[in-house]
């Protein structure tokens, strides 16, 4: 078994890491740059950066934040929100990121993804999926459909498929988020992960509804994930990067050590 990885995840706002349930009712909890550091500290494996309201707002991301955090950290480093083109890509690798996420963007334009493999290698395009539990039809017969804009915008797309035609694409990872179970800390979409995970030959990032370290061993095993992204539970200090591997190591996950 390769050894699973622990990413926080800072969705930022305004140059603030924010964070809601469900994609809704955001509020204020710090400053992305000492959070990154933080959690670089603890030993994180990956830290991922988001701009949340860059897509719905048609701007760029803010690229002095995502300067100011590369320059902090030195584990790899995500970046994602408002990512449209090959030069916004180039953009946000050259202020330190080893990796950029394409989502809405890659949805609109899926060339995106080819075109990013092609100029910076797979291993630096992250597809980025919001996904929504809906029910089956012949469009969408997995019952999982892609959302856009921040969750604001149903695609009428199917997510296996959609995550497969990314994969021929050139992406080198999926991060999939639940919006059904973000921000709610009762556990990840198990399902979802595993269907996607068992689809792709890519790594897969379970996203969304993380509360306590067994919902990460779950994910990890049942949802055979590579990764797990985690916010809620760090950052509001109910758990620690060290003590959720300690746990995970306990029950047979093989995690990173960095020391």
């Amino acid at each position: 078994m390769l050894s699973r990885r622990i990413i926080p995840c800072l969705d930022v706002r305004e140059g603030r890491t924010t964070k809601g349930i469900k994609f809704k009712n955001n509020v204020d909890i710090g400053d992305p740059v000492e959070m990154a550091r933080l959690y670089y500290e603890q030993g994180a494996d990956e830290i991922v950066f988001y701009d949340i309201t860059a897509s719905h707002e048609k701007r760029n991301i803010m690229i002095d934040v995502v300067r100011r955090v590369a320059e902090t950290i030195f584990i790899p480093f995500s970046v994602g929100g408002g990512i449209r083109t090959v030069e916004d890509m180039r953009a946000v690798l050259l202020a330190g990121a080893e990796k950029v996420s394409v989502n809405s963007a890659a949805v609109k334009n899926p060339e995106i993804i080819r075109q990013g493999a092609e100029a910076f290698g797979n291993q630096c395009v992250v597809l980025g999926m919001d996904v929504k539990q809906v029910e089956t039809s012949e469009t969408i017969p997995s019952g999982y459909e892609i959302v856009i804009n921040g969750g604001r915008k149903h695609m009428g797309m199917d997510a296996v498929q959609w995550a497969l035609k990314a994969q021929e694409l050139g992406a080198g990872e999926i991060c999939l988020n639940s919006i059904d179970a973000d921000g709610m800390k009762t556990g990840y979409e198990v399902n979802l992960t595993r269907l996607i995970s068992e689809t792709v030959d890519i790594p897969v990032i379970a996203s969304g509804g993380a509360g306590e370290p067994e919902h990460l061993r779950e994910v990890l095993t049942d949802g055979k994930a590579d990764a797990a992204l985690i916010a809620s539970m760090v950052h509001y200090g109910d758990y620690t990067v060290p003590g959720i591997k300690s746990y995970l190591q306990d029950a047979g996950v093989k995690i990173r050590h960095r020391w």
